[in-house]
């Protein structure tokens, strides 16, 4: 495609990215877009014309943060965030300075464009290194600086493939080893304008024993015919801790897919959640590469689907060593003619005994027309692992319905209450306050209890 080439060769760079970027183009032309004929896509179809896509406008930085949008602006006034910075489609706008201590011990945080040219070596070592556009859900991933092995199914990457070529920007944060960041570090992006596509990449980097907490949101007006596709890389080193929280609240018109895929080393640990409310098209992978003998991994997630909103959330818990453990969490509800779909791995290597995962999905029904396809799986390749999975989808219980109405409550509010304690039992696991306050409004606004 033409103009996707024009675009590659706009987007400039060193010479190692240039290359990445063509090869990631030439896997995206010759690949085919997902199909129900994929098994990690059998209930989710994505109609895209790509000679028709447009890249998102560029945009110029705002000095004045009552100028950007409303949205943004109430959540920096709540957020506490040590340093944030807002992207609108593919440049940043808008954007605070990391505190001077942090940066004299040699924390980076900032745009990745910005940080190719200014930490060339620190980005070439790990960028494309968890998620690059080639490798399926279901192999192993190569060390950061190596070359991964190819997928045996290559439709899987097409997505992938586009956002790895054309990447416009993202955050990019390296904590070096020993350093604690205790203040979370934040990402806001927004779109605005309708009828085109922004490609994001994100990078965060956690070197050895140390500590940092990642916030991405994402945020829009309604934008019919748009696209958001992207890619989180999470780095995490030996004994190093590393939080990533994901909400996704687009505006409706929206098609959001992204790849999230974190890398865990010997006794680090990776705590991720992922909020899905926004879009009417939504798909989002989250992988945990259980690298090291005892890693870590906590996946959470909620989301909730209303009208035609249609919510696909793919997993993988990959242990690859000897005693690392995993746990995943995820909640949903699905209204009115909404489509939710969990698919969900486990798979445990040939030498990874000891290993101890769970895997619990649970989603609430509300209406007789909305539809859910939850599909938990293992693949066991050890003797001696504790290892279960399940799948509970039901509408609101009647019992606890009644108890409530039986109180004087109405049947609407009686089950508003219900399904905000439904998802609470997620968000009581999230040491952030503020994070879970704005959570939670989002969630009172879909149940109308705003």
């Amino acid at each position: 495609m033409a103009k996707f080439t024009e675009q590659l060769q706009q987007a400039g760079g060193p010479e190692w990215l240039t290359a990445k970027r063509q090869e990631s183009l030439d896997l995206f032309t010759s690949l085919d877009v997902p199909s129900e004929g994929v098994e990690a896509w059998k209930y989710t179809r994505v109609d895209v014309d790509f000679d028709a896509l447009q890249p998102h406008p560029k945009r110029e930085s705002i000095s004045d943060k009552a100028k950007l949008p409303q949205s943004v602006q109430k959540r920096l006034s709540s957020t506490d965030a040590g340093a944030f910075l807002v992207f609108d489609g593919p440049d940043v706008v808008y954007r605070t300075e990391l505190p001077a201590d942090l940066t004299a011990k040699g924390v980076i945080f900032t745009d990745l464009k910005t940080a190719v040219e200014q930490h060339a070596d620190k980005v070439q070592q790990y960028l494309y290194s968890v998620v690059p556009a080639e490798v399926p859900d279901d192999t192993t991933i190569a060390a950061p600086g190596t070359t991964p092995s190819k997928s045996p199914d290559p439709s899987e990457g097409k997505f992938s493939a586009l956002a790895a070529a054309l990447w416009t920007n993202g955050a990019f944060v390296y904590v070096p080893r020993g350093v604690e960041v205790e203040l979370p570090l934040g990402s806001f992006r927004v779109m605005s304008e309708a009828g085109t596509y922004t490609a994001t990449r994100t990078l965060v980097v956690a070197e050895e024993n140390s500590q940092v907490t990642f916030i991405d949101e994402q945020d829009s007006d309604d934008l019919p015919g748009t696209y958001a596709i992207g890619a989180v890389e999470l780095v995490v080193k030996s004994g190093a801790r590393l939080r990533y929280v994901s909400i996704q609240n687009w505006g409706k018109g929206v098609t959001h897919i992204q790849r999230q895929r974190g890398d865990v080393e010997r006794d680090g640990t990776l705590n991720s959640l992922v909020v899905t409310m926004g879009g009417t098209l939504s798909r989002t992978e989250m992988q945990s590469y259980l690298r090291g003998q005892g890693a870590d991994s906590e996946m959470l997630a909620l989301y909730f689907a209303s009208e035609d909103q249609h919510f696909d959330h793919y997993t993988l818990q990959h242990h690859a060593a000897a005693h690392a453990h995993s746990d995943l969490l995820y909640k949903g509800v699905n209204s009115d003619e909404s489509v939710g779909v969990f698919s969900g791995m486990i798979k445990v290597d040939l030498n990874a005994q000891k290993t101890d995962a769970y895997q619990k999905h649970r989603t609430l029904m509300l209406s007789s027309e909305a539809r859910n396809f939850s599909v938990p799986q293992l693949e066991i390749n050890a003797n001696d692992v504790r290892c279960s999975h399940g799948s509970t989808t039901g509408p609101v219980d009647q019992e606890a319905l009644f108890f409530l109405r039986s109180r004087g409550i109405s049947k609407e509010l009686a089950e508003k209450m219900l399904v905000t304690a439904f998802l609470e039992d997620v968000l009581a696991r999230v040491p952030l306050q503020s994070v879970v306050k704005y959570i939670e409004g989002i969630i009172a606004e879909k149940v109308g209890a705003a």
